[in-house]
């Protein structure tokens, strides 16, 4: 009996995906629940398991292909015997795609092999080297991974492997002040190719196509600077009432809900209690409308293999600094390990990122539509500040907020940032609800 194998249902706001790499061929015998392959959507990648056993029977999809909600991708034939099916169709004819499992990459253990896109098969081929090569942190191989393999080879070896490469020479002086040219075969309808200088020697370059996930992150932000009246608002927050509580009980803390007190959860309490002195800042636009939302549903911004997710926490009013730190601490480990669901994408009435752990003193975030403001954190350092006329040492952060200044006002912004940091200055209010 044959079963299709469709692409999973994928939320309203996601219209299509694209296969990454098939993990087993065409004659493969599969069990129930085995991966069979990933399918990158434009927030997170999805496994697609078999759930039946028996033998794939087709493939109908290739790795590249874009793929909709519940579309038929493969077929497993669920009375097949021991013996391999023969291929039946055009991708099992394709020689390069059956070439991964006889290179190194573990040809005996099929299921041990690292997780690897288009992009990365095609670096790992291109410079001649085996996914056993490359160190990596979870199963999946990332480009990452394979640069900083490639940083660590002496020149010789990596110019040796790497494809030759075009160059222009540079014009000598006496030749710097006519027009350089670079002929290039005439193309209907396109204009000629500005000329480039590069130098002489064998420079690496590399063009990757962007990932669902990034061009769907590139597209949402422009449409955010184009359709948004964009302002941000600063202030600064003197943190040193908050890290004395978390120097004095971080420890307790950490025995008694088995997860570290971080800064995050003291930011996303004293923002839900802002939120609902200015609800305009966790409203967002429909049409001629405008949404005031009777719930406080935070973006926390975390980092991924991927590039920057944004999981949702729920109802953040009903819960404690342990329940956000330990939500923030679950969605940094799915992110980290792609296992993000799209329900932990969905939705959201407000955004907090932190660049500040990667350095950052200020920056100028973009809100996430069709919310209509998010907040900013930043480094801490200690700097010189005047309390009671004296000048002391204290670790202050810039913090902003970026706002759709068509429904939010100028005043609203700012007093939304005064109310986070008269709450953070003085952590009581937060217990007290003031």
């Amino acid at each position: 009996m044959l079963i299709d194998v469709k692409v999973p249902v994928l939320a309203e706001s996601v219209a299509e995906a694209t296969l990454l790499s098939w993990q087993k061929k065409v004659g493969d015998k599969v069990k129930r629940g085995d991966n069979l392959i990933d399918i990158e959507t434009d927030k997170v990648t999805l496994e697609v398991s078999a759930l039946n056993d028996g033998v794939i029977a087709e493939i109908l999809k290739s790795d590249g292909e874009t793929v909709l909600s519940d579309e038929v991708i493969a077929k497993i034939d669920t009375e097949a015997g021991a013996s391999a099916r023969p291929a039946t169709t055009e991708q099992s004819k394709k020689p390069e795609q059956q070439s991964l499992p006889e290179m190194d990459m573990g040809k005996n253990k099929q299921d041990d092999l690292p997780k690897l896109s288009p992009a990365v098969r095609n670096l790992i081929e291109e410079n001649n080297l085996t996914a056993k090569d490359i160190k990596h942190n979870n199963d999946r191989i990332t480009k990452e991974d394979v640069l900083k393999h490639l940083g660590n080879i002496p020149i010789t070896e990596a110019s040796a492997s790497a494809p030759a490469k075009e160059t222009v020479p540079i014009p000598t002086p006496e030749k710097i002040a006519a027009p350089q040219t670079v002929e290039a075969k005439p193309q209907a309808e396109t204009p000629a190719p500005i000329p480039m200088l590069t130098d002489t020697s064998d420079r690496p370059r590399e063009v990757v196509p962007m990932t669902r996930l990034r061009k769907r992150a590139a597209e949402r932000l422009l449409n955010a600077q184009h359709e948004n009246a964009l302002l941000t608002t600063f202030n600064e927050v003197n943190l040193k009432p908050v890290m004395d509580i978390r120097a004095k009980y971080k420890n307790d803390f950490e025995k008694t809900h088995g997860v570290k007190l971080g800064f995050m959860s003291f930011f996303t309490h004293a923002a839900v209690e802002s939120l609902k002195k200015f609800p305009i800042i966790n409203s967002s636009i429909d049409g001629d409308n405008i949404v005031y939302h009777g719930y406080f549903d935070i973006g926390i911004a975390v980092s991924s293999p991927r590039g920057l997710v944004v999981p949702i926490l729920r109802d953040v009013d009903s819960m404690s600094l342990a329940d956000i730190e330990n939500q923030i601490r679950n969605y940094g480990e799915k992110a980290r390990g792609g296992k993000l669901s799209l329900e932990d994408l969905t939705g959201g009435t407000f955004t907090i990122t932190n660049g500040g752990v990667f350095g950052s003193l200020l920056s100028t975030p973009i809100i996430n539509p069709p919310q209509s403001a998010i907040l900013g954190m930043h480094s801490i350092q200690e700097r010189p500040v005047a309390e009671n006329g004296d000048v002391v040492i204290r670790p202050m952060m810039y913090i902003a907020l970026s706002y759709d200044h068509r429904i939010i006002d100028g005043k609203d912004a700012v007093q939304f940032l005064v109310s986070i940091k008269q709450l953070l200055e003085d952590p009581a209010r937060l217990l007290l609800k003031l």
